[in-house]
């Protein structure tokens, strides 16, 4: 049987996502106070001119044009993660580059929810290469290409269901008022979707594996994957749990 937040959680959730900042160690088993699916990103909510025109934004980005297959070896075992190109392609190929990358090998999932309800494993953050580094603090990185110097950042992509094509930069959820938008990809148990701050162009590296269907976050969040197997070891990890690696093991070469 799936596992449903109760409705009080659920607004207590909602009332969370809001929040920016780190979470100490300490409080990441608090949901109202760690429910914030955001990679705490200091920028300011990007104004939406058009949807072809935000997507252009972005057209230096990697694209995902089909679909892969991403092991994560957390524990000693494998998650093997289905990414969807098809109706994320940005998003989705934005994860697979950064695991072709080795950017994910050694991360932590720094942000673990399951009391009082199951709700998210959330990492991703590069900063948690460094051992030094503080646990306090992980939650506030993404990606920085070598490249550039520069943290890339990757658009909202929601795909709605009879569209040929996602609306970028613009959130669709309830954050905008609206309910239930009819996403192609929806936060059910196992989704694998992109964290981000208030502003919708945000997501960078931090990503989070869905604990139980959260439908409350359609629309507002980038799902662009689930869980083929090994749920079973997505509800085991705890909190400081390391990817020891991570791997594209199939349609490497949809990558674009």
């Amino acid at each position: 049987m799936k596992t449903k937040i109760n409705f009080w959680l659920l607004s207590v959730i909602l009332t969370s996502l809001v929040v920016l900042g780190g979470c100490g160690a300490s409080s990441q088993n608090n949901a109202s106070q760690s429910s914030s699916l955001s990679d705490n990103l200091a920028t300011q909510e990007q104004p939406v001119v058009n949807n072809t025109s935000s997507k252009k934004m972005f057209d230096n980005l990697p694209k995902l044009q089909g679909n892969a297959k991403v092991e994560l070896v957390v524990n000693g075992s494998p998650i093997i993660i289905e990414v969807n190109g098809n109706d994320a392609p940005i998003t989705a190929g934005n994860f697979v580059d950064l695991v072709d990358k080795g950017v994910y090998d050694g991360l932590a999932f720094h942000r673990v929810v399951k009391e009082p309800q199951p709700f998210v494993a959330q990492g991703g953050d590069p900063q948690g290469k460094d051992p030094n580094f503080p646990a306090s603090r992980l939650g506030t990185g993404g990606f920085i290409d070598p490249e550039t110097g520069e943290k890339r950042v990757i658009p909202l992509e929601i795909k709605l269901k009879g569209e040929e094509e996602a609306v970028y930069s613009k959130a669709l959820g309830r954050s905008a008022g609206l309910s239930a938008p009819p996403v192609e990809l929806k936060h059910d148990r196992g989704a694998v979707a992109m964290a981000r701050s208030q502003a919708p162009d945000s997501a960078s590296s931090q990503f989070y594996i869905a604990l139980a269907d959260l439908e409350f976050l359609d629309g507002d969040y980038a799902v662009f994957g689930k869980v083929l197997s090994g749920m079973d070891v997505v509800d085991g990890i705890e909190q400081g749990d390391r990817i020891e690696s991570a791997k594209v093991i199939e349609g490497a070469e949809n990558l674009k």
